[in-house]
């Protein structure tokens, strides 16, 4: 009988190296789903702006209230659901801070004549003069639709 060492097999040692593969494949991809929604998440309210060739509006450092009239008449402050007395108060409240003020009002091509000349009354009423009709390039709904 033969006598030798009592050696223990050695088991699997602990693995020290972290593999990053799998991370870096998540966050591009994570990466790319956040680059492809992003400008879809510009406004949330479906509105079927009129359409119109004029310039783009210039883009300087002052106070702006978004309105926005749904295809129902339903008012929007800031893309959330509101109505004409919560608009008033907030276009009371910006016109006492700044009387330069612009409201950017957006309404379905659907709302009647007659619920736009209410809202523009009721901001008009408020101290707020400065009101601009957004409005749709004409190219910009072919580029849409063919997304």
């Amino acid at each position: 009988m033969a006598f030798g060492r009592l050696e223990r097999p050695q088991g699997s040692q602990p693995m020290s190296e972290i593999n990053m593969t799998p991370l870096i494949d998540v966050m591009l991809v994570l990466l790319v789903i956040f680059m492809l929604t992003a400008p879809l998440m510009t406004s949330k309210l479906k509105l079927d702006l009129p359409k119109a060739d004029a310039p783009p509006a210039p883009q300087n450092n002052q106070t702006v209230l978004a309105v926005a009239l749904t295809g129902d008449g339903a008012v929007h402050l800031d893309d959330q659901d509101s109505s004409l007395e919560a608009v008033a108060r907030q276009a009371t409240e910006l016109a006492k801070r700044r009387r330069d003020t612009e409201v950017q009002l957006r309404a379905d091509k659907g709302v009647p004549y007659g619920r736009v000349a209410e809202l523009i009354g009721v901001l008009q009423k408020a101290g707020l003069n400065r009101i601009a009709f957004v409005t749709e390039a004409p190219g910009a709904a072919a580029a849409a639709a063919s997304k």
